[in-house]
């Protein structure tokens, strides 16, 4: 559907998730309504014209990486329009960091591309959803935005999607952005054929006290050809894993090191075997101020982009370390 007339026109791409989601008569929330749907009035009560584009129609939680640079490429094919002021992804929150990273690696573009959702149904009581994408209408239509990237509208907030992460699972100011804005560098580059190029295999394992580093061995024998580990404390974990990691490092697996703990940034200070120090010296990368769901999309990215989906030594690794030493603020070495 496009809205036509004076009023700045925004590009809207739906793709499901909660804002889209209708309760049933069992009381589970399922993506029911279309794009038009979603919107409703809201277009009118922001004063904005909308061209409405249903890319998907899925809970969240599902998205592969392929679906999500289906999404991408929506954006960017609204986009070609020089009328469009700015775009609109309504997104499911369980998967929107992740989504909204990849849409910002490579988004070129100066216009605002703005994410939004909400906690809770369509047709809950009090819902959520039309004062999220009240706010995000507003914003990918003002040109303040232009050169912000891609941002993330969500609960009376309007934050930049790098590094941002959903930390509560039912408050409705659900998001929450790293403790100082990630850089920006230039977008990457697209695969030839986006389209055709497969997304490689990339795993997050979680490391818990005593870890014995079977399953960072698990997900390279079932294909992984990227992990993002996810650590404890600065970036920590055992003798057992970082041997582990010099496996997987050895077989030109690059492995991306991140943490459980929601703030501050990976920092390998520690020692005495299994410490982010031995992780480091074992060829783990560090990741700053991403989490592990952001990590992975860059890993994925850069694995794609440059061609290599298949172990690539320390070229691949080089790549790796210098895109996070660009992108992901303090401590990324």
């Amino acid at each position: 559907m496009t809205s036509t007339g004076a009023r700045p026109l925004v590009a809207v791409v739906t793709t499901g998730g909660t804002i889209a989601s209708t309760t049933g008569d069992d009381g589970v929330s399922r993506p029911t309504l279309s794009g038009d749907g979603v919107l409703g009035d809201t277009a009118q009560r922001a004063g904005v014209a909308v061209r409405v584009v249903e890319a998907l129609r899925v809970d969240s939680s599902t998205t592969t990486l392929a679906q999500a640079e289906r999404v991408r490429a929506a954006v960017a094919e609204a986009l070609t329009d020089p009328a469009v002021a700015g775009a609109v992804v309504v997104h499911g929150t369980d998967s929107l960091e992740e989504t909204g990273y990849l849409l910002d690696l490579h988004h070129d573009d100066e216009r605002p591309v703005v994410l939004t959702g909400s906690q809770r149904t369509a047709d809950a009581p009090a819902s959520d959803a039309p004062a999220n994408l009240l706010a995000a209408l507003a914003a990918a239509a003002d040109p303040v935005h232009r050169g912000a990237g891609v941002l993330v509208a969500f609960g009376g907030a309007l934050l930049p999607v790098a590094g941002t992460t959903k930390r509560h699972t039912t408050d409705l100011a659900a998001f929450v952005p790293p403790a100082v804005p990630l850089p920006r560098p230039a977008p990457l580059p697209l695969p030839l054929a986006a389209e055709q190029e497969p997304w490689p295999r990339v795993d997050v394992v979680a490391v818990v006290p005593g870890d014995d580093g079977a399953l960072l061995d698990a997900a390279l024998a079932l294909g992984a050809r990227g992990v993002v580990l996810q650590a404890l404390g600065s970036g920590n974990a055992t003798a057992a894993v970082v041997a582990a990691v010099r496996r997987a490092t050895d077989a030109g697996v690059p492995v991306v090191l991140t943490t459980r703990v929601p703030d501050g940034p990976v920092v390998p200070s520690y020692g005495d075997g299994g410490g982010g120090a031995d992780l480091v010296a074992a060829g783990a990368v560090p990741s700053g101020l991403l989490r592990a769901g952001q990590a992975r999309v860059l890993l994925a990215v850069l694995l794609r982009s440059s061609g290599t989906t298949a172990p690539g030594g320390t070229d691949v690794r080089a790549l790796v370390a210098e895109q996070l030493r660009l992108r992901s603020g303090p401590a990324a070495t």
